[in-house]
């Protein structure tokens, strides 16, 4: 028998869920508080700009593919994916630049180049981080984390030495690598898993896997395009979309969710998987008795960063820069530190660049750049206008210095994102920018939980459950969930 199912949020795991279950004939409603679907990855133009507000690192393509062959298609059915080369560039102190090839065998040179003995050292790393990116990406993650007892088929507990799942990221690079720009090439990655590098498994070398030995991809028309691609297929699917629709209450009876209420209007339904923000649907969506955890327990969760965002549109082109810039060019442990350690406004922040324009001629007026700075920050805290116009000229500065011309003459057009807008659009927790953090005590069963414990027919999707932080493990978790939440309702 059909089964009515609300999905909160229409982010890559939202449109996930929503898509798996209606795939399997049921209906399908999808509620969605902003204009436009997608969260994180929403798009805005301005100007004759097409920016993406989020994602902008297409890493671990086949985990697209596999979504997207599910229902019968193929990214390239949605969207032209282009290889980066560079994948990417790092610029450190005076302005020396690493730029990382898209061949691994001109990688290995450069590592080689930099520190004698490492192009083996390298070959040898990323044999053992193809072995975690098999295991991790094509079973691990597929699972609910429910029970140790669920991993047991593929000889987790086995193998457990050779995945590193309890052991340090950093201390697993510094085997391998002792010059200071190889490590902070190495450790990077883990950044966007959101903790330090001493506090993440050493199993997260499968993102350098990811990023330096499958590359760094760009979707053409910008990564909203993926969105636009699963929105197809949902809608296909006979999905239902309910935008500018905020949910304000879930109505629970005999430990079963059987009312949505949005905008003043309520639907039965027999299940729901909330995808947006796991804590701002327990605290303000469900009464007290019905949630898995109380204030104390996400307070004392270590959330990835929230970040400080601009977006600017450049009337002249600027040749120094490549679609991706990273700028190492001061201490990242210090950064590190004022985001985990002391949470406060970063003394000597890092921060990222993204350039599509360089690549996409679509996101820019022709002559034009269109410009995408980031820099994280703990989440939490006070977030003012005058600091971000503060940090805004620190970063230009250091920027200016890198390309050696005036950017700043040339903006005719600049829009600014911080915790505020992530808590007002997203009700991010915080603010924070990923998630929850993937630490050694925040991985795989010591995540939130994706079921509910205490009602019945709702279960957890996004980056604050299972598997985690990011893009494709977005996409997987919607999956997890819709095939638990089937498994449950006997379907």
């Amino acid at each position: 028998m059909k089964k009515k199912i609300a999905v909160i949020g229409s982010g890559f795991a939202g449109l996930s869920a929503a898509t798996v279950l209606a795939e399997q004939g049921q209906e399908v409603y999808v509620y969605e508080k902003n204009e436009q679907v997608g969260g994180r990855a929403r798009q805005f133009s301005a100007e004759g700009f097409l920016f993406d507000m989020g994602p902008s690192w297409y890493w671990m393509p086949d985990v697209f593919e596999r979504y997207f062959k599910r229902f019968g298609y193929h990214p390239r059915d949605f969207y032209e994916l282009k290889l980066l080369d560079p994948g990417f560039t790092m610029v450190f102190e005076g302005n020396e630049i690493i730029e990382v090839p898209a061949d691994f065998e001109a990688l290995c040179n450069l590592f080689e180049s930099i520190e004698k003995g490492t192009a083996d050292k390298l070959k040898k790393f990323m044999k053992e981080a193809a072995y975690k990116y098999e295991v991790g990406i094509n079973d691990l993650v597929y699972k609910p984390g429910l029970s140790l007892t669920e991993f047991a088929d593929f000889k987790l507990f086995k193998d457990v030495f050779r995945l590193q799942l309890f052991s340090s990221f950093s201390e697993h690079v510094k085997k391998y690598f002792k010059h200071p720009k190889l490590i902070a090439l190495m450790e990077f990655p883990v950044l966007f898993l959101g903790a330090m590098p001493e506090k993440t498994p050493a199993l997260y070398s499968l993102m350098n896997y990811a990023g330096l030995k499958m590359g760094t991809w760009y979707p053409m028309g910008g990564f909203h395009k993926v969105i636009q691609g699963m929105k197809t297929i949902a809608e296909e699917k006979g999905v239902h979309f309910y935008q500018n629709e905020p949910v304000q209450a879930l109505t629970v009876n005999n430990q079963r969710v059987k009312h949505v209420s949005a905008n003043g209007h309520s639907m039965d339904v027999d299940a729901v998987i909330g995808a947006a923000d796991y804590h701002h649907i327990e605290s303000k969506l469900l009464e007290k008795q019905y949630r898995n955890y109380d204030e104390r327990y996400w307070s004392k969760k270590t959330f990835a960063p929230s970040s400080l965002l601009f977006y600017l549109g450049i009337n002249k082109k600027v040749p120094g820069l490549r679609h991706h810039t990273l700028f190492f060019d001061n201490n990242l442990k210090q950064h590190s530190e004022d985001i985990y350690v002391d949470p406060k406004w970063p003394s000597k922040p890092l921060f990222y660049v993204c350039c599509p324009s360089k690549t996409d001629p679509e996101v820019a007026p022709e002559g034009h750049e269109n410009i995408f700075i980031l820099m994280p920050i703990a989440p939490g805290l006070k977030d003012e206008e005058a600091t971000r116009e503060h940090y805004f000229e620190i970063l230009m500065n250091r920027l200016e210095n890198y390309v050696g011309e005036n950017i700043r003459n040339h903006i005719i057009y600049k829009r600014s994102y911080c915790v505020s807008d992530f808590i007002n659009d997203y009700n991010a927790y915080k603010g924070n920018a990923y998630g929850l953090a993937n630490t050694l005590r925040q991985t795989a069963i010591l995540k939130p939980r994706l079921k509910s414990r205490k009602v019945k027919n709702l279960y957890f999707a996004g980056q604050l459950t299972v598997p985690g932080p990011g893009v494709p493990p977005s996409i997987i978790s919607g999956q997890v969930a819709a095939k638990e939440l089937m498994k449950q309702l006997n379907l």
